[in-house]
């Protein structure tokens, strides 16, 4: 997501106490027990099944010996993930509003808002020279700020920051006085100017040199198959060809192959979301992982059990050595893969920019489209192999039809 306006600093620590002569003003959250009572319900109510299911995920890994027994161990564990960031966030929210707390604190040249437990949170710092319209304020009761109740707020950049509850209206005065004291400079009133509400990224392209600009422009034409990294993609989607000639692979472990390139995709989807959500992908991150890790279990399960087993004569994951030596066998393809995604990450995820503009909840979306395409050109494969008996041909069609949709798909997200 593009932020407009002005950013501040974010820091992780403790509150340590300033120097001499520097403002600081502790503000304890206001406890609405109404709220306070039904959230620690709801999060208990959501804890119980994380509770039984992390017992059950502890028995499942303390005993499995075959594929099913560890894709069920697997699946358990990703549910668990996902299921958890819920009450994760309703007791860190429990949490603060029992023991939480913000301080104002000011220094010169500066304002800091300490959020946290104790002595340890989050400290958000502001140019207090970009400041503006410092006022008091009564949250809405339908508003999600209605917790706060009587609270301060100003304005900076695009953004409208909230800070206290149950502040009494009498205290802004001195706190304005006390502001300027401690910082040396008067919170000002008054309209933003443009460079405050400005997206920072174009203002940084705006004073960068001529050459730069040039550079900027190249890189955002649409990607053709001629580009470095449609090429390197079809390089590495050639290694399965490679394979079924001089190494034996048949359409099981060209299935396989293909799973894992889902994981080197949800691999690099976790960058993505990190790079995006900055703070945020520490929830989303592993809720992303919970959700697309459950489907990857069940679908190696389902890839194995219908593709792999009948034509390697195995039975079906009895014995985890057989599994493990699949992915031995496909390393030059695995390793070619992961180069390709690597570069197309570093190149046009992050050299062309495509962060830009994208939002948290399309980037945790985007690999399912081109994945559950992907796999029902190689399970309609599968099926002609056999209706057909005959898997030479099917392996070279398959392999074809997945170069031509991989390359479609890759030129679309990165011309889009």
């Amino acid at each position: 997501m593009i932020r407009k306006g002005l950013r501040p600093d974010y820091k992780i620590g403790m509150d340590l106490p300033g120097n001499e002569g520097d403002y600081r003003l502790a503000l304890p959250f206001r406890r609405n027990w109404v709220a306070i009572g039904i959230l620690a319900v709801m999060d208990a109510i959501f804890l119980y099944p994380a509770i039984t299911t992390f017992q059950q995920a502890i028995a499942e890994w303390s005993r499995f010996d075959s594929l099913f027994d560890l894709v069920g161990a697997l699946f358990i564990s990703a549910w668990l993930l996902g299921w958890m960031i819920g009450p994760l966030i309703m007791t860190t929210i429990l949490v603060a509003l029992l023991f939480g707390r913000e301080v104002l604190k000011a220094a010169p040249g500066a304002v800091e808002i300490f959020i946290g437990i104790a002595i340890f949170g989050i400290t958000v710092r502001y140019d207090v020279t970009r400041m503006r319209n410092l006022r008091y304020e009564q949250a809405l009761k339908s508003s999600g700020k209605s917790w706060r109740g009587t609270h301060l707020v100003f304005d900076y950049g695009a953004n409208t920051i909230a800070v206290g509850s149950a502040v009494d209206r009498d205290e802004l005065s001195a706190i304005q006085s006390q502001l300027a004291a401690a910082t040396g400079e008067d919170i000002r009133h008054g309209e933003a100017l443009p460079s405050e509400t400005d997206n920072d990224w174009e203002q940084t392209n705006v004073l960068a040199a001529e050459p730069l600009q040039v550079i900027a422009e190249v890189n955002k034409q649409p990607l053709t198959l001629a580009s470095p990294s449609s090429l390197l993609l079809i390089i590495a989607n050639l290694v399965p060809i490679a394979g079924s000639v001089f190494l034996g692979w048949n359409l099981g472990d060209v299935m396989v192959l293909y799973w894992a390139e889902s994981a080197i995709i949800g691999f690099f989807n976790v960058c993505k979301i990190a790079i995006i959500g900055r703070w945020t992908a520490l929830l989303m991150g592993p809720f992303f992982i919970g959700h697309f890790g459950g489907f990857m279990a069940v679908h190696f399960l389902f890839l194995y059990t219908i593709f792999v087993a009948p034509q390697t004569n195995m039975e079906t994951g009895n014995d985890l050595a057989d599994v493990g030596q699949l992915f031995i066998t496909l390393w030059p393809a695995l390793i070619a893969l992961f180069i390709s995604h690597a570069y197309s990450f570093y190149t046009n995820f992050i050299g062309r920019q495509e962060y830009r503009g994208r939002t948290i909840n399309q980037q945790m979306t985007e690999p399912y489209s081109r994945i559950v395409f992907m796999h029902l050109v190689l399970i309609l494969g599968g099926g002609l192999v056999m209706l057909l008996g005959n898997p030479a041909p099917v392996l070279v069609l398959v392999i074809g039809l997945k170069i031509y949709f991989d390359i479609r798909a890759h030129l679309k997200l990165h011309t889009d």
